[in-house]
């Protein structure tokens, strides 16, 4: 699967765009859509429009296979993008590593929603964590933050 274009405009709504890199909320350089790692420049530099866009579909392509080798059950696409905009959150590893991908493996879908909320981590995350939970319910399919 691959994400949706309403997944993705989610995801950057979520994530924001700088063109400057910057220190995340846990000091990590960060620059683009919430892109990470030794590429990024030094903080107060800054990337073209083109950079950060070639940066997040790298990134996005990452992500999308990390979900898509992970899940053996089928998704939603809603399910799909809520799973994916995590994942670019708290990493693959985190994501591959989860009580969630457990659950979800397992075809337990009624207690995912739940594992959300252990992600909660740091508490500025909070409104993401509950965005992307009601994402992956499908009862909100806006599933903006405030």
């Amino acid at each position: 699967m691959k994400m949706s274009e309403q997944g993705l405009k989610l995801l950057i709504e979520r994530e924001g765009s700088r063109n400057a890199a910057y220190l995340d909320s846990v000091g990590v350089a960060t620059i683009g859509v919430g892109h990470t790692g030794a590429d990024v420049p030094p903080i107060g530099q800054s990337w073209t429009d083109e950079q950060v866009q070639a940066a997040l579909a790298k990134d996005l392509e990452r992500f999308e296979a990390s979900v898509n080798n992970a899940v053996k059950v089928s998704l939603d696409q809603h399910q799909f993008d809520a799973l994916v905009s995590f994942a670019f959150n708290v990493g693959a590893g985190a994501f591959e590593g989860s009580t969630m991908l457990r659950l979800i493996n397992a075809g337990d879908f009624a207690s995912v929603p739940g594992q959300f909320d252990r992600w909660h981590m740091p508490p500025e995350i909070t409104a993401r964590r509950n965005a992307e939970r009601e994402q992956f319910k499908g009862t909100a399919f806006e599933a903006r933050i405030s």
